[in-house]
């Protein structure tokens, strides 16, 4: 018999490559998208062009705060809730109503709707905002979490909301922290998303800081190889740290970038944000251990795919 899986958030960056994948492995998948408008409609339905031509997936444009969740979930084995509001420096102010909504709520009333269903899984895509600006490096699971921005606060809710729903109603929820995920169809606001187009067109580059911050870089297949170790080995209530084992600084980062696209950047440092940590840094020792978890893809590797996706979309020839 064919598993079925929903996706939410499966017209996104990650949420789409998951869908793919599941697709590829024989899955059944139903996939939800609300298509807030925190990035152009047109790219989201772009990334859903190869899903819908397949007979194994079906879409369902729906707001996760409102649908009827009941229709959606019949006869589902595996929920991945990849679905957010995503951005640290746009969750201050009165932005913080729509991640509230987006990332608690919609969270809630999926679990709730969850609650009493005989599902093998339920596949959080958390992050690693949770930690905040900790100077305890690598970050550990089993570390106090201490977000430093609104939205780190809403997506460590979610945990807490899925380990309750495990705690009280027997939800088999697993949580993956993810480390800055990159690669083809990486949302707009993104870093190297902004880097690369901003090479490209010989625009400056806005680096909020020094750029000697550091992040643990994960290539999005490595992400979404996490997702089916977790579907397939994870114990219920368990927490992972996703890291891709390529932590460099942002000036690093842009040098190869550079060497990449073969061009200079024209770089323009600027306040640093409130919000941003200093660093990050993934211990995947338990996500090892328990799941077989493994990173595959180098930095370099990874930004080169990157590099020729943005390329066609800007319509600029890729390297042979």
């Amino acid at each position: 018999m064919t598993l079925k899986c929903l996706v939410t958030g499966a017209a996104g960056f990650i949420g789409s490559h998951l869908a793919e994948r599941l697709v590829a492995e024989g899955y059944e998948v139903i996939g939800v998208d609300c298509f807030t408008d925190y990035y152009p409609r047109p790219v989201k339905e772009e990334t859903l062009a190869e899903l819908r031509s397949s007979d194994r997936f079906r879409f369902v444009e729906a707001d996760l705060r409102f649908v009827d969740l009941e229709p959606l979930l019949d006869g589902v084995d595996y929920v991945f809730h990849q679905a957010a509001q995503a951005g640290v420096r746009a969750s201050w102010g009165e932005n913080f109503a729509i991640y509230t909504e987006h990332n608690v709520l919609a969270t809630q009333r999926l679990l709730e709707a969850v609650k009493g269903r005989e599902i093998a899984g339920f596949i959080y895509a958390s992050s690693s905002s949770v930690y905040g600006d900790t100077p305890d490096l690598p970050m550990r699971e089993d570390s106090l979490p201490r977000p430093i921005s609104p939205y780190g606060v809403t997506k460590l809710a979610g945990e807490h909301l899925c380990q309750l729903y495990l705690c009280n109603f027997g939800v088999p929820t697993v949580s993956l922290r993810y480390f800055t995920v990159y690669g083809p169809r990486q949302r707009p606001d993104m870093a190297f998303h902004r880097f690369i187009r901003a090479i490209l067109e010989g625009k400056p580059i806005a680096i909020y800081g020094d750029g000697e911050q550091t992040r643990d870089f994960t290539y999005v297949a490595d992400a979404v190889e996490a997702n089916l170790l977790a579907m397939r080995y994870a114990p219920p209530g368990a927490i992972f740290n996703i890291g891709g084992g390529s932590r460099v600084s942002v000036n690093y980062a842009i040098e190869l970038l550079e060497e990449i696209l073969g061009k200079k950047a024209i770089v323009d440092y600027q306040e640093a944000q409130h919000g941003d940590v200093r660093h990050t840094l993934a211990d995947t020792s338990a996500a090892r251990e328990a799941l077989g978890f493994a990173p595959k893809v180098g930095l370099e590797k990874g930004l080169r795919a990157q590099v020729v996706w943005q390329r066609s979309g800007l319509g600029i020839k890729s390297p042979g």
